[in-house]
């Protein structure tokens, strides 16, 4: 069992779908930190100084701010979370998308590179030949 385990891990699928989930991860630390950091700003700036991670309902009590509540243990309708989460989600998928367009436009680019042309004879095989056949 061990052997087939070993065997298991070593296919390169996993190896390669191993991979693919630690730089995921790093990539979404990236694309949290161009979310949080940049667009947001730039979103609050547009909307007057909004910032949506802080929009919210009180469900019970009254609570100055998303912390206070969060602090307090309260139940909230955070909905500037979650306008939050699909911003960060329609901004990763767009990222996404043009990091496999990419990858696409590369291996079509490989695919229609033709393939060299096989070498033909050089010219003294060809003058080799016509004088064989001159010859007979």
């Amino acid at each position: 069992m061990l052997k087939e385990f070993k065997d298991f891990i070593a296919k390169g699928n996993v190896m390669d779908m191993a991979v693919g989930i630690i730089i995921g991860a790093a990539f979404t630390a990236i694309v949290g930190s161009l979310v949080a950091d940049l667009i947001n700003p730039i979103i609050s700036l547009f909307m007057g100084g909004v910032d949506f991670g802080g929009l919210f309902a009180n469900l019970n009590g009254d609570y100055a701010t998303i912390e206070a509540a969060d602090e307090a243990g309260a139940a909230v309708f955070a909905y500037g979370r979650f306008i939050m989460a699909i911003i960060n989600f329609l901004i990763i998928a767009f990222v996404v998308f043009m990091l496999v367009r990419s990858v696409n436009k590369l291996k079509k680019a490989e695919a229609d590179v033709p393939a060299e042309a096989p070498a033909g004879p050089t010219q003294e095989e060809l003058l080799t030949n016509i004088l064989a056949a001159l010859k007979k």
